[in-house]
């Protein structure tokens, strides 16, 4: 069935409504720049860091521009007797330039239209973006020789004082930061009181909802972990959606204890689960962005295979999974990975805590860390909480938020 001037009308003023009432002032970017004048980008991300507001921004743009434009959420019940295709060749009849399709992993058979689309309709411009559990360009439809894939995180320490309308300051290279941090963290912190608000980053600065200053910030997150997996994982293929409970109660246990050597053998009678879905459900807990598994260097690991450690993905998780008993010292560990892992390779380091970039050898502590691990090791720096500024290979922790 092919849509009706009626419906696309209905669509368009539906897309016309959202991105007039999007007026976040400061747009966040992808990781890499994102080109969009390429006939197909993609987007994808853990769900809540702000895909789709970033959608809804660039079309505004667009839109001012004078270009014609339609956002549309595949999960819409329009879909429900229409297909994509259809939709797409409708736009681009009526003089559509730019199809912006969220949610995409929500609409069965999605791919394969969408490379129909890019090969019978080379004229429209496609950005789609969906849930980083899916791989999205392994479908039946072969879209990596067509689609570019962009990631977005959640927000950096910078991006959350950008947005929030702190200060806005430049993002540092990570041989900057380990060569010029003192000057860097004067600048810094004769503006602004950055322990402060590097605290308050650590509870509830990492998802871009923390702007809605009438929401529950720790509420809305635990409610996204759990639309996370009792939604978003019915999408995978295979899925058995009777696990969720189970999954839950595997995603807890990692919080109560994060970072930690995973015992399978502990976990399973704790949830429940088998081995081999124990290490399953970890690597879909990984792609959703809730935990990071981490190992070894020069360590070849199947996705069935037991990780070296476990961490939560980011610092928030820890205050809506397991409020009661946040470690000072797990928060630290896993901000450092967080930040780090974005556009730097992370392992697990035998004498300090962890090997960046197969090079540089980093141990996370508080101010009053002596740092004997590192002693005499090269390379090697102390990324130390609770210090404005720091001396030599004495790093203050809080400039990792300042990456990205």
């Amino acid at each position: 069935m092919k849509p009706s001037n009626t419906i696309m009308e209905k669509l368009l003023e539906k897309s016309d409504m959202l991105i007039a009432n999007t007026k976040l002032p400061h747009k966040r970017r992808v990781q890499g720049n994102i080109n969009h004048e390429w006939q197909m980008n993609g987007i994808y991300g853990a769900r809540g860091v702000g895909k789709t507001t970033m959608l809804l921004q660039t079309l505004k743009e667009l839109k001012k521009q004078g270009k014609e434009v339609l956002y549309v959420r595949l999960d819409d019940i329009h879909f429900a007797d229409n297909k994509l295709y259809g939709l797409a060749d409708e736009f681009r009849k009526n003089s559509g330039e730019y199809l912006y399709l969220d949610e995409v992993h929500k609409y069965q058979g999605w791919s394969r239209e969408l490379k129909n689309i890019y090969d019978s309709m080379p004229a429209l411009k496609i950005v789609f973006s969906g849930s980083s559990i899916i791989e999205l360009t392994k479908q039946e439809a072969d879209l990596s020789r067509r689609a570019l894939m962009y990631s977005l995180p959640g927000l950096s320490f910078r991006e959350y004082l950008l947005l929030s309308d702190t200060i806005h300051l430049p993002v540092y290279d990570f041989s900057d930061i380990l060569t010029s941090h003192n000057s860097i963290a004067v600048e810094i912190s004769t503006k602004i009181p950055v322990l402060k608000y590097f605290k308050q980053y650590l509870k509830s600065g990492f998802y871009p909802f923390f702007l809605e200053k009438k929401r529950d910030y720790l509420l809305t997150l635990e409610q996204v972990i759990r639309t996370v997996i009792e939604v978003d994982f019915l999408h995978i293929e295979q899925f058995d959606s009777s696990k969720s409970k189970q999954i839950l109660s595997l995603l807890k246990v990692v919080a109560a204890s994060a970072p930690f050597i995973p015992n399978i053998s502990k976990i399973g009678n704790k949830t429940g689960l088998h081995r081999q879905t124990i290490l399953l459900y970890m690597n879909y807990l990984e792609k959703a962005g809730l935990i990071k598994m981490l190992n070894y260097p020069h360590r070849s690991i199947s996705r069935l295979q037991k990780p070296d450690k476990l961490f939560l993905d980011n610092p928030n998780l820890f205050f809506a999974l397991n409020p009661g008993i946040v470690n000072t010292g797990s928060l630290r560990e896993t901000f450092t990975v967080n930040q780090l892992s974005v556009k730097h390779e992370v392992d697990l380091h035998k004498e300090a805590d962890f090997l960046v970039d197969d090079k540089y050898i980093i141990e996370v502590g508080g101010k009053n860390k002596e740092g004997y691990q590192v002693s005499g090791l090269d390379n090697a720096f102390l990324f130390l909480d609770d210090i404005e500024v720091g001396y030599k290979n004495r790093i203050p922790l809080w400039l990792l938020g300042f990456l990205y």
